[in-house]
């Protein structure tokens, strides 16, 4: 076989390596790294309701929740008045809210070459485009001990 075969079959090779890593799906967020994000966030109250522009037991946004799908609660059409606010203020509904966003925003924001709970708190606490920031003691002081107990 020529030598112009052999280059073709191997950047063939590479590509389809490449291919396989970008359409492999986001790592799940398992439910205990859910509830270390929960207990982070605000010791996983589930009685907070709204305050602000953020809600719920996670302290989400409705920009969050909008990118993360418009989950609701209880099949609600997500376009009713109360579908952001119902949703994020039960335990359930959040943390869907938060798999649908990291399912869309996953990423290395540690640089440890692996994405995990250790990189979905900081895109669920400092966004997906400052995930890199470091996040502030207490709150990442909290996480790691639930993460020390559960995980």
């Amino acid at each position: 076989m020529s030598r112009q075969f052999y280059q073709i079959v191997g950047i063939l090779a590479c590509f389809l390596t490449f291919a396989g890593i970008y359409a492999q799906d986001a790592p799940s967020v398992s439910k205990i790294c859910l509830g270390c994000i929960c207990e982070a966030a605000s010791g996983c109250n589930t009685t907070l309701g709204c305050n602000g522009d953020v809600c719920g037991p996670f302290r989400i946004t409705w920009a969050y929740w909008a990118d993360a799908g418009k989950p609701t609660l209880n099949n609600e059409a997500n376009t009713n008045e109360g579908a952001y606010a119902n949703c994020v203020n039960d335990a359930f509904c959040a943390g869907r809210t938060v798999e649908g966003y990291m399912n869309k925003f996953a990423r290395d924001c540690n640089g440890d070459g692996v994405i995990n709970c250790d990189d979905f708190i900081r895109i669920h606490r400092n966004g997906r485009n400052a995930c890199t920031a470091p996040l502030n003691n207490k709150y990442e002081n909290i996480y790691k001990l639930c993460m020390q107990t559960f995980g």
